[in-house]
């Protein structure tokens, strides 16, 4: 079995396919080539960057597997591959602490003003140190505000027992969940807590929520535009590391403006690579580069949870 890892695979995944008795390549081959050469490979596996479309699962008569580091799978043609008898895997909860911790960093910044903070101090801290003291001294504690988490699967859960631990009340929304218990562990406790939470309709968690959080699928329209922004609070601060397009970032744009939110945190991007300059520059933004699911850690999980998949279909 020949297996392409065209979007890599963390040297601890690839060593257990390897030893299982796997050829795998690492080495990236373009999109526009894959036709021609993915025919050589039993299994392809790939982050978000390759596409697997119909014409290319149709120019590929021996693909057994498409596996997915991470969660989306809106870069693979699913269904289509599974008419062809194609195993499609993902990996739904290698990543969910490194995404949930990446929102509070994101949270906690934009509460702290830490992106304003880093892009003046390099320029003006020694001139102008007591007046950015003064300029970025309103901020708030996170302890008792509440959080609102828009899509409550495993990322959202993660993100909700995060926020119990640090005392935020937790408002989720789910269309497919009525409820969910999280459940806190201790390191080196045997002790944990459960907290139930029910959830709530998304106006609810809008209307509610000190801090809002996306965690749904790309749902080929924006969950959060000129209407969703007027329903929230303030002072709220949103945030997505989910998908790039499930804001409308023009009206994202105007609601920082005219102060209806005050500050975002963005992990994705509508236009990725090449995000919106007006995103980029805007000052209540905090940014990071889609890296929700990149740590070590994170990678790690992925690689063996596929590697695991894939030496369990092949062993059937």
């Amino acid at each position: 079995m020949r297996i392409l890892a065209n979007d890599g695979i963390h040297t601890a995944g690839k060593e257990m396919l390897e030893n299982a008795g796997y050829e795998v390549v690492t080495d990236t081959i373009a999109q526009e080539d894959l036709p021609a050469q993915l025919p050589e490979f039993d299994v392809i596996l790939v982050r978000s960057a390759t596409k697997v479309r119909k014409e290319l699962i149709d120019a590929c008569p021996n693909l057994k597997i498409i596996g997915r580091g991470g969660v989306g799978l809106d870069n693979i043609d699913v269904d289509y591959a599974k008419d062809k008898d194609i195993a499609v895997f993902n990996t739904p909860a290698a990543s969910s602490q490194s995404v949930a911790e990446l929102v509070f960093a994101h949270a906690i910044g934009a509460a702290r003003f830490l992106q304003q903070s880093n892009r003046h101090m390099p320029l003006t801290g020694n001139s102008e140190f007591k007046a950015l003291k003064k300029a970025y001294s309103a901020g708030v504690e996170l302890r008792g505000k509440t959080i609102g988490i828009v899509g409550f699967g495993r990322i959202g859960q993660a993100v909700g027992r995060i926020a119990v631990g640090l005392g935020m009340k937790v408002l989720a929304h789910d269309p497919y969940l009525d409820e969910a218990t999280l459940r806190l562990d201790f390191e080196g406790s045997s002790d944990h807590i459960q907290v139930t939470v029910k959830t709530v309709s998304m106006r609810a968690v809008l209307e509610g929520s000190d801090i809002v959080t996306l965690h749904v699928p790309s749902q080929g329209r924006p969950v959060i535009g000129e209407k969703e922004l007027k329903c929230m609070k303030p002072g709220a601060i949103l945030i997505n590391a989910s998908r790039g397009g499930i804001i409308h970032e023009e009206a994202l744009i105007e609601a920082l403006d005219n102060g209806v939110i005050a500050a975002a945190g963005l992990d994705v991007f509508a236009n990725e690579p090449t995000p919106s300059e007006a995103l980029l520059s805007h000052p209540k933004i905090s940014l990071s580069p889609h890296i929700g699911a990149a740590t070590g850690q994170a990678q790690a999980n992925i690689g063996t949870e596929l590697a695991g998949k894939i030496i369990q279909f092949f062993g059937k």
